[in-house]
């Protein structure tokens, strides 16, 4: 039994470490967490437009230099604008139209004064010069940094992520979701020998007299932050054209030299998640930047258009089934999981960290869809259902508003079961389909907030969804239907639960399914031969009295 107990544990932990949180569970908050959390006067009246990220990598001092030129709209007249880099960066310059500004720096927000009259309307641009040693990541994705690791042949392998920590990590922005930039380019010089893949595609390379190289990439569309990325190895590619719902879709692939005919085998996931994420969340949002897989040293990361991958070529999450019910093994957990992104993180994009559910449990819940479309719904609801032994229920999914606070890890895998129940009770498959493709599209390219989300599948399911969200994702109670056998009735009804939550369930009683809706207030209903059995797919507890 302490054998069984100890692997049990072992297994939880590693399948736990899948759907792990990019912050820590901070309880205080300092003035650099409203800085960093919030929409300061600093940063509400101008609007981004573009950036040109410029940087070097020096890999042999783990140092980077460079600039960015920030283009935004003017919203209201103004002339301090916030920008954000994070210690130990240093910003060494910034100036407009040539002309060198003033920068006041408070912890890692930068505050900078603008001589120029910046008139309503107006789309002017700033360029911010920076340098330093970035921080380094100690456990890539979940701390965030730069990764500066090595092949085995002693080549270097660099990659950097940063959600929830933030982009400001390594280079100087608008460090706040709420605001997307339109487009953007991102030029990468390499030491000779090496190649960057960053986000985008692949419209420039310059070769310098000492070997290295200067690549630039092109982003067409709106992309958050976190999302930007930078690769750097001795890489090699491959592609595929995907016959997707808008037509040709360029699906390119970068990985180690060693690893290239590993990952012609493994990356033939890529094309049958586009076709069961087209299915069920419609068009890839990106056809112009195309989609890729990059290899990384680390498990991988959700990368708009740049997806990065980790997984060792194994399926499941490091060769381990995170549900438990064997599903998990059929397919690579990292190339789903991150891919699914590209729809919920990348496509619609949460304003504060607190809604991070939004990205989380709609992808978390996705690799269910994956397993419905290739294996049957069965499959999925056993794969979903598994995955519950690594809810713990001890703080509410949503976070903290305007202190960059995200809430619980079980946005991922009770998000997930919280959606399949869903899916119940909206209890029409195609109309769940149309929904969820629905979010896609009426929030396409955009930020939203969970009062967004929640109103839509309200409206779009015909249920009142306030006490089902309001338990799901305000409460860490599960809902527990209490029910007891009197003389010939059922008598049962909801404990554990918010004001006002009603929902229906469905039950068989004496051997036949039906749906009834349990209250807070006991009910009563005949009953012949005394059976009851809640139907799994619903994330709820049950107990006889």
């Amino acid at each position: 039994m302490k054998k069984f107990n100890l692997l049990f544990l072992t297994f939880l932990c590693l399948a736990t470490s899948a759907y792990s949180q990019m912050l820590s569970n901070k309880t205080v908050f300092t003035h650099q967490d409203t800085l960093r959390g919030s929409i300061t006067p600093e940063r509400a009246w101008w609007d981004l437009t573009y950036y040109h990220l410029n940087i070097e990598v020096l890999p042999e001092t783990k140092y980077i230099t460079g600039k960015n030129t920030i283009q935004y709209t003017v919203l209201e007249p103004a002339n301090v604008l916030q920008i954000d880099l994070q210690v130990p960066l240093k910003i060494t310059k910034a100036t407009q139209d040539g002309k060198s500004l003033n920068v006041i720096t408070e912890g890692n927000a930068h505050f900078i004064t603008l001589t120029k009259t910046q008139t309503k309307g107006a789309t002017n641009s700033i360029d911010v010069y920076y340098e330093g040693h970035p921080k380094e990541a100690v456990k890539a994705p979940w701390d965030g940094g730069f990764s500066w690791k090595k092949e085995d042949n002693g080549k270097d392998f660099i990659a950097t992520s940063n959600q929830g920590l933030g982009a400001s990590v390594w280079w100087p922005c608008k460090d706040h979701m709420y605001d997307e930039v339109d487009s953007m380019d991102i030029s990468v010089t390499t030491p000779k020998g090496y190649m960057d893949v960053s986000n985008g595609k692949l419209t420039d390379t310059k070769t310098l007299d000492d070997g290295r190289k200067i690549f630039t990439w092109s982003v067409k569309n709106p992309i958050n932050n976190y999302g930007v990325n930078v690769n750097i190895a001795d890489y090699v590619h491959f592609s595929e054209v995907f016959p997707g719902e808008k037509g040709p879709l360029d699906m390119d692939y970068y990985v180690l030299r060693d690893n290239l005919e590993k990952a012609k085998k493994q990356f033939k996931d890529a094309p049958k998640m586009m076709k069961a994420f087209e299915h069920w969340f419609g068009p890839y949002p990106f056809y112009e930047d195309g989609f890729k897989l990059v290899e990384v040293p680390y498990p991988g990361m959700e990368h708009q258009s740049s997806v990065t991958y980790g997984n060792k070529y194994e399926n499941g999450y490091y060769g381990r089934d995170v549900s438990g019910s064997g599903w998990g093994l059929k397919f690579d957990f990292i190339i789903i999981h991150e891919s699914g992104h590209e729809w919920f993180a990348n496509n619609i994009t949460y304003k504060d960290i607190a809604d991070m559910w939004i990205h989380e449990s709609f992808t978390a819940y996705s690799e269910n869809l994956f397993v419905d479309y290739h294996y049957g719904k069965e499959a999925s609801a056993e794969y979903v259902i598994g995955t519950r032994k690594s809810i713990k229920n001890t703080k509410p999914i949503i976070g903290v508003y305007n202190v960059n606070s995200e809430g619980s890890g079980d946005m991922y895998t009770k998000g997930a079961n919280m959606l399949h129940t869903l899916r119940q009770l909206v209890d029409d498959d195609e109309k769940w389909r149309q929904i969820l493709r629905g979010l896609n599209k009426t929030f396409y390219h955009q930020t939203v907030s969970t009062k967004q989300i929640e109103d839509y599948l309200s409206q779009e399911s015909d249920i009142d969804l306030t006490a089902f969200f309001n338990q799901y994702l305000r409460d860490i109670r599960i809902p527990t239907l209490e029910y007891e056998f009197k003389n010939d009735a059922l008598n049962y009804h909801w404990t554990n639960i918010v004001s006002g939550f009603d929902m229906p369930i469905q039950v068989t009683i004496d051997g036949k399914s039906q749906w009834i809706t349990p209250t807070e207030a006991w009910k009563s209903m005949p009953i012949k031969n005394k059976t009851l059995e809640v139907d799994i797919d619903f994330y709820v507890n049950s107990e006889m009295l």
